[in-house]
């Protein structure tokens, strides 16, 4: 690496950049949050297990947020401004430890929200700042390189500087859990509207649309891997209740074609034609994305219960663990559609019916575990609800889908 490398300016990316990739930087940064999603669904499972339904949500929702959108803003900064030099390099492992010390906090966080008196958010919210405030020094020293969007990277380092004041004032006031919820929901609100108040007002930052959904795409394949998870727990609880059987086999190919099915229904979404074309549709796709990164850690938490109900460790029944899983599942095929509908501008009546046909897969499944089916038969079924819009698109959609391309001139 020569010296003018070593000490890059931040001046910001060529948003038409050919063969604009991930770095191996960024993809280390991403395993990090392998982790943070796995303690976030093992800690969201253990309370639904025993039927502490709003212990699971509340810590499920804060948590996921706290990781996803650190990891969206330090995404969004990257694509715009990454050099590879030293100091970005650097910055990146600081927000990687923020990452892994994010993580450590999550348990406490579930723990005081069943206890239900203080919210200990000390740990989660340190690792958080850390995170951020290596996200504001990255925001200065393109402010400094970069004179064109000085202004843009000056109010996103202002914005992310205030809201950590007051993240941190929160874990000194250790206030009861409702009025702490009340002030993060503020806390949140301000957070989200800071890009869109700096890049609407100043000037939009040079990020690469194909860049920024590949690095989107990537991250939902790490979320994949929480489904991953949560399959190799359900077989292994069959395979110690039965043994070898049937079940375990069932078992083991409905949760293999579940993720490969999700993953094939995500990638129908042409994001990086259409973001590279129409760079205003960003903020709308990239902040829906939490919902689906949340739905994707959801449908591994929910095979965490089935595998507990499998082995008879959890409170709760098998039609409650069918719904744990169905019901992100759900999620994901809503947010999927209004994101892909929101970056097309259309609403195509057939993939309306592709959409309405994998609900009704779904809802299937569901009487099928009401009815006494096996765990193995219902997520077989709930397996098939993704493959149910494949099919669809595969045979008819694709056209509809390049039609709506043209008329968006991609």
């Amino acid at each position: 690496m020569s010296l003018s490398h070593r000490l890059g300016r931040m001046t910001g990316r060529d948003p038409h950049e050919a063969h604009r990739a991930s770095t191996p930087l960024e993809l280390l940064f991403d395993l990090t949050f392998v982790v943070a999603f796995s303690q976030i669904s093992s800690e969201a499972a253990h309370y639904l297990e025993v039927g502490d339904l709003s212990t699971a949500l509340a810590g499920f929702l804060f948590c996921t947020f706290a990781v996803t959108w650190a990891w969206i803003n330090y995404s969004w900064l990257a694509s715009a401004y990454d050099n590879d030099d030293i100091f970005f390099r650097l910055a990146t492992m600081v927000e990687m430890i923020g990452v892994l010390i994010v993580a450590l906090g999550v348990p406490p966080v579930f723990e005081s929200l069943a206890e239900g008196e203080h919210l200990d958010n000390g740990v989660l919210v340190s690792g958080y700042v850390i995170m951020r405030v290596a996200a504001v020094a990255l925001w200065l020293r393109a402010a400094k390189n970069d004179p064109a969007h000085r202004k843009t990277a000056l109010a996103y380092a202002v914005n992310i500087s205030i809201a950590q004041v007051f993240w941190v004032a929160l874990i000194f006031l250790n206030l009861p859990v409702a009025p702490t919820f009340a002030i993060v929901i503020v806390l949140i609100l301000f957070e989200l509207a800071g890009p869109l108040f700096a890049e609407l007002k100043y000037g939009r930052t040079p990020w690469h649309g194909h860049h920024i959904a590949e690095r989107y795409g990537l991250l939902t394949i790490i979320t994949l891997g929480e489904i991953v998870l949560g399959t190799i727990l359900a077989i292994s609880a069959v395979v110690q209740q039965q043994g070898w059987s049937l079940e375990a086999g069932v078992v083991a190919f409905a949760g293999t074609a579940l993720v490969f099915g999700l993953w094939w229904v995500y990638f129908m979404m042409p994001s990086g034609r259409i973001l590279h074309r129409h760079r205003g549709r960003g903020f709308v796709w990239g902040y829906g994305h939490i919902f689906v990164f949340a739905s994707l850690i959801g449908v591994g938490t929910g095979l965490h219960v089935a595998a507990q109900v499998i082995s008879h460790h959890a409170e709760v029944d098998a039609s409650f663990a069918l719904l744990t899983v169905a019901i992100p599942v759900l999620a994901f095929e809503v947010f999927v559609f209004s994101l892909y509908s929101y970056l097309l501008r259309t609403f195509d009546p057939f993939h309306v019916w592709l959409f309405l046909g994998g609900v009704a897969v779904l809802v299937l499944s569901v009487v099928a575990a009401a009815a006494g089916a096996s765990i193995g038969t219902a997520l077989l079924l709930v397996a098939a609800s993704p493959f149910v819009i494949v099919v669809g698109y595969e045979t008819i959609g694709f056209r509809h889908q390049e039609a709506a391309l043209e008329r968006n001139g991609v």
